[in-house]
């Protein structure tokens, strides 16, 4: 199956860091991908949902690099777009579930805020390309790796 199939039934898919990342620096292997699930979100009623925690990740290299144009792309793309709802972590549930999330799928803290923001937010799917998040089984895990084309 692949990208496109995988989602047409997902009417709100959370983006985990990286596939964020191989999106915005064009990433040789998984641009091709990415750039499918960016189409979507732009093109269809497909909802992209983010985190801090999506944000905070995407933006530690570009910082460290001091590099100034690519931390504004992932700001504008995160924060700033249409097609992803931006969600913030400012609730006492949100804190309680991701301690659970973490305890019952022995997950570090920044992954288990993930899964709760996508949770809270009424996603479908959970987009990502860490094996870490194969454990979680309260929504769909696509993993990135999984697909072998585009479209």
């Amino acid at each position: 199956m692949n990208i496109t199939e995988s989602l047409q039934d997902v009417r709100r898919l959370f983006l985990d860091t990286v596939p964020v990342i191989y999106f915005v620096e064009r990433h040789p292997q998984y641009f091709a991908l990415t750039r499918v699930v960016f189409d979507l979100l732009q093109n269809t009623s497909l909802i992209g949902v983010a985190s801090p925690v999506t944000l905070a990740e995407c933006l530690v290299r570009p910082y460290s690099l001091e590099q100034t144009e690519l931390q504004k792309d992932f700001i504008e793309l995160i924060t700033n777009n249409d097609d992803i709802e931006f969600v913030p972590i400012d609730d006492l549930n949100i804190a309680l579930e991701a301690a659970q999330i973490r305890a019952r799928h022995n997950i570090q803290l920044p992954d288990a805020f993930q899964i709760t923001v996508a949770l809270a937010a009424g996603c479908d799917a959970f987009l990502t390309n860490d094996v870490t998040f194969r454990r979680v089984t309260e929504l769909q895990v696509l993993m990135l790796n999984d697909f072998s084309t585009a479209e």
